[in-house]
């Protein structure tokens, strides 16, 4: 049964798909539970079988009759160790192990890596951090085809693990042919967003911005913040981005992981200045790939992130491989709710300093007026129709408490507007006139037992405007 509105939080769910919930029973079980966002990593699986997630995402989206965002995640240029002996090492403190060229070591103590220019790459000095950041070597030597290391902080490595380089310059674009393709792959499919890992500056951005424009496609880039050389950029690249993701897996190894929590809140605020959504990922309720119950320190996580400002929080392992994903969703809901209570009272926001793309001077500020009556008249709803988003999008930055109900001609629209915080997309409603939507939306609204008798609705609306540009608030009392 699909959660109705009054449980549903405003805080937008995004969960990973894997084998754990890889089937239509499952899948529409998640969108009940609080899902808004599915998203497909593309390091693992083949097309074929995303081709196949996609297809399952969208029939159970159309049999609920929710409108269900996809995010392709691209791979981007992770570096991975090469096959090991026995398929892993204990590294001991002081041990010393050499990176060598090639795909083949002839040694126990050499490593290999799917990064050809490592050695060429890597300095006397240089960290080198394995295994999630739990194991740490040093460069103690170079020479023209090695790289050798000691071992720093001691730990389990296992073949074909990741690699991170905290703060070597790797001349690896972010995008490579296989990305390429994949991206396209999500153009031609009408995938809504695109995540695009290891971003380094706005080049990155435009690149898959014009890969993506050449396919006709309307998929929205959401950048990456997982590099330093990212957050030394951070403003141009959230400028040229259609979204923020703060991924907290690597960028955990390649920044000092005790500046994690103060890195995560100037991306957030940020987002929030130039007004883009952005998404919290990794390790957010980890422990329930095992238990049915998070950890305090977890649950504590997912409201800070909230607190923050952050528009989304992202499930990965939880649903994708873990034993409970169902649960996990209903735990990341049920924590929202429970944050959100703070936001209750609370009044709307002011625009920061940039206007959404595609918003109209005169929209902003009807936008801002309108959050401001509805917070004043204790309205129930918000009512704006968005051929693109932007007014939505725009709305949900007020951070306003009273739901936001987003209506457009555009499937691909209302689909985006499930990444927005607050934002209810509602398909299949008149967007002619004023009176059409504020007819089909309250008649809805009372039919879920979210309007009674004299409750107000608040409608975002525009009358004979140029461009488009909605200059009308109308308010609606419930006959």
């Amino acid at each position: 049964m699909t959660l109705p509105l009054s449980t549903r939080s405003r805080t937008k769910i995004i969960a990973t798909v894997g084998p754990a919930c890889r089937s239509p029973q499952k899948l529409a079980e998640l969108i009940s539970a609080g899902v808004d966002v599915f998203r497909l990593n593309m390091a693992h699986a083949s097309l074929t079988e995303h081709s196949e997630s996609l297809e399952m995402i969208r029939c159970a989206s159309r049999d609920l009759q929710m409108p269900i965002a996809v995010l392709a995640d691209l791979a981007g240029p992770k570096i991975r160790l090469g096959e090991l002996p026995d398929g892993m090492i204990d590294c001991q403190p002081g041990g010393e192990y050499r990176f060598i060229r090639g795909d083949i070591a002839h040694a126990a103590n050499e490593l290999t890596t799917t990064y050809e220019p490592l050695i060429d790459e890597l300095q006397v000095g240089n960290s080198v951090m394995l295994a999630d950041g739990t194991v740490s070597m040093s460069v103690i030597e170079k020479g023209p085809d090695y790289a050798l290391c000691r071992v720093a902080q001691p730990g389990l490595i296992r073949s074909r693990q990741g690699l991170n380089l905290p703060g070597v310059k790797l001349s690896a674009p972010a995008m490579d042919d296989e990305d390429r393709e994949h991206a396209s792959w999500a153009a031609e499919n009408e995938v809504d967003f695109v995540g695009l890992s290891f971003v380094r500056d706005p080049q990155d951005v435009r690149e898959l911005k014009a890969l993506l424009a050449s396919r006709k496609a309307g998929t929205r880039v959401i950048a990456k913040i997982e590099k330093q050389e990212a957050i030394d950029s951070l403003e141009k690249i959230v400028l040229e981005a259609d979204g923020i993701m703060v991924a907290r897996g690597d960028l955990g190894v390649e920044i000092d992981v005790a500046q994690m929590p103060v890195v995560q809140k100037r991306i957030v605020t940020t987002c929030r200045q130039y007004q883009k959504p952005v998404i919290i990922a990794t390790q957010m309720l980890d422990s329930m790939q095992h238990s049915r119950r998070p950890t305090r320190a977890e649950v504590t996580d997912v409201a800070n992130a909230i607190l923050d400002g952050g528009d989304a929080c992202m499930l990965s392992g939880e649903t994708a491989i873990g034993k409970y994903p169902r649960e996990a969703v209903e735990m990341m809901n049920q924590v929202a709710l429970a944050t959100e209570e703070l936001y209750r009272g609370n009044v709307p926001q002011p625009p920061g300093n940039f206007r959404a793309e595609g918003l109209q001077p005169v929209t902003a500020a009807v936008v801002y007026g309108a959050g401001h009556i509805a917070h004043e008249i204790k309205a129930k709803l918000v009512v704006v129709a968005s051929s693109t988003g932007a007014t939505a999008l725009a709305i949900s930055k007020q951070r306003n408490y009273v739901p936001t109900i987003g209506i457009s001609d555009s499937r691909r629209a209302l689909r985006q507007m499930g990444l927005l915080w607050g934002v209810i997309p509602l398909p299949d409603m008149p967007t002619a006139t004023n009176d059409e939507m504020l007819q089909a939306v309250t008649s809805w609204g009372i039919k879920a037992g979210i309007l009674v008798k004299d409750d107000f609705v608040v409608l975002v609306g525009g009358v004979g405007s140029r461009g488009g540009s909605h200059n009308q608030v109308v308010v609606h009392r419930v006959p």
